[in-house]
């Protein structure tokens, strides 16, 4: 029962969500195709404001459409594929969908593991620092799903074997059909990342890496993070992180986080609290950041979202900000 807790409440609203609305529409001869999609709008205000207007506006947050599809080849092997797309859903635009999130296709084995290959989420971000991120919107302060991933890679998952899973991928960054003009100065590279997760009982404990290249936006140095999240009661789960990344001054430079949290359920709610220590090489001072959020889940289809965040930018930056707000609702079909 703790296990199955710990579980639900380290994923997001969103992810949660999305995993529990796809629908199955076609299942024959051991081939299965599922459809998931939301629709996601509401308003937001604040957050940095550096001689820019920062009050309210109408928005979406995070529309999607998905197409997950797999085969059965033999008892143990099954083939996998997934698309999806993301598209504005506040206004009219062209084209109607603005972006294609990940695409993949891969080989899954419960005696062998995962393989996959294409555009997917970052395996560190989704093992490693996944506690944390379970804001619709802003407050989350470690990795990102877009870190050293989405395009370009390879990746494998192990079993789970005794509370344990690793989970290891690889992003090639081409320079094939460049001139010598187009070329970057780190060439054709290749960035690596990877984790190993451990559960028993009410505790998940991860720990991972990412070779954050220039490349991918990274400074060039290697990120490290590991997290712990704990179910103190079926309703009650605390959590606690840390990532470092090396000082190089490109792209933002080094870093040392700390984050402490915490996600109450309560019948159809959810309340989240974040509190990071973030030290930024090259900054003046540490910046204390938080955020606070609630869910409404008023269907199994449609839900309600409540979110707080201060960065505490200005403390470092000399930026103007304001509290981030967000409210907003969700339709998952």
């Amino acid at each position: 029962m703790f296990k199955k807790m710990t579980l639900a409440l380290a994923v997001s609203g969103l992810l949660s969500a999305s995993a529990a609305q796809a629908a199955l529409v076609y299942d024959q001869d051991g081939t299965t195709l599922d459809i998931y999609g939301r629709i996601a709008m509401g308003f937001e205000g604040g957050g940095v404001k550096n001689g820019v207007d920062n009050g309210e506006e109408f928005r979406n947050f995070g529309s999607r459409l998905r197409i997950t599809a797999g085969h059965q080849i033999t008892s143990d092997l099954r083939g996998i594929a997934r698309v999806e797309w993301r598209f504005r859903g506040d206004e009219r635009s062209q084209p109607g969908f603005d972006e294609v999130r990940t695409s993949y296709l891969g080989l899954q084995s419960q005696q062998f593991g995962t393989f996959m290959a294409g555009n997917y989420d970052s395996f560190y971000d989704n093992y490693v620092m996944t506690p944390f991120d379970v804001y619709v919107e802003r407050g989350y302060e470690f990795a990102g799903g877009g870190v050293q991933a989405r395009g370009d890679s390879i990746g494998y998952k192990t079993p789970e074997l005794n509370g344990f899973q690793a989970v290891i991928s690889a992003k090639h960054f081409s320079e094939r059909g460049l001139t010598d003009a187009q070329q970057s100065d780190e060439g054709s590279d290749i960035a690596t990342q990877g984790g190993v997760v451990y559960e028993t009982g009410p505790a998940r404990l991860a720990l991972g890496y990412v070779d954050d290249k220039v490349r991918g936006g990274g400074n060039g140095e290697v990120r490290y993070g590991a997290t712990g999240e704990f179910a103190i009661t079926d309703a009650f789960a605390a959590r606690v992180g840390y990532e470092t990344r090396g000082d190089d001054d490109v792209n933002g430079g080094g870093f040392d986080k700390i984050g402490v949290g915490a996600t109450l359920a309560i019948d159809a709610w959810k309340f989240f609290a974040d509190y990071y220590n973030i030290d930024q090489d090259g900054a003046s001072s540490d910046r204390d950041a938080w955020a606070l959020g609630t869910m409404y889940k008023l269907t199994n289809n449609f839900d309600m979202f409540l979110e707080l965040n201060d960065r505490n930018l200005d403390a470092v930056n000399d930026f103007e900000e304001d509290m981030y707000y967000a409210v907003g609702a969700r339709y998952h079909f």
